[in-house]
């Protein structure tokens, strides 16, 4: 299990905006995305959430631009979870484009669990914290793991 969970994007014109850089929606669709993509790797894909009836929300995202990204560049977005608590868990980020190695952003999400038929938060399923390893703080140059 990788503690840090790296996902490649080549930026898209259609991710540009009026200033000729990156959206920051675009962004928040990166992480989105990253996110999804680790869970899937730990054994969670969305459809096995929707099995047992239960699953993440956002409660808020937090991002830090550093600088831009442009059209064709390719970028790596590494997560890791931060925290696992009892119903919510801290999620980090980091986009690095690949030419220079220019940090990006910085970003993380809070994610609450919650049963989808409520839509309130319920404790954490065992095996579903079990399969992230939480990361206080990354390795600033750790090697990319196997198929990432």
């Amino acid at each position: 299990m990788p503690e840090i969970f790296r996902y490649p994007h080549a930026v898209r014109d259609d991710e540009i905006d009026a200033l000729g850089h990156a959206n920051n929606v675009a962004y928040v669709e990166w992480m989105q995305s990253a996110a999804l993509a680790h869970s899937a790797a730990q054994g969670w894909p969305g459809e096995r959430y929707r099995a047992i009836g239960r699953g993440w929300v956002v409660r808020s995202h937090q991002i830090r631009y550093l600088q831009p990204a442009f059209a064709g560049d390719q970028v790596l977005i590494e997560t890791w979870v931060a925290t696992m608590k009892k119903v919510s868990s801290l999620r980090r980020y980091r986009m690095v484009r690949q030419a220079d190695q220019a940090l990006l952003a910085e970003a993380e999400t809070d994610w609450a669990f919650i049963d989808y038929a409520s839509g309130r938060p319920v404790r954490i399923d065992r095996e579903i914290a079990e399969a992230y390893h939480v990361v206080a703080a990354p390795t600033v140059n750790s090697p990319p793991a196997a198929g990432n």
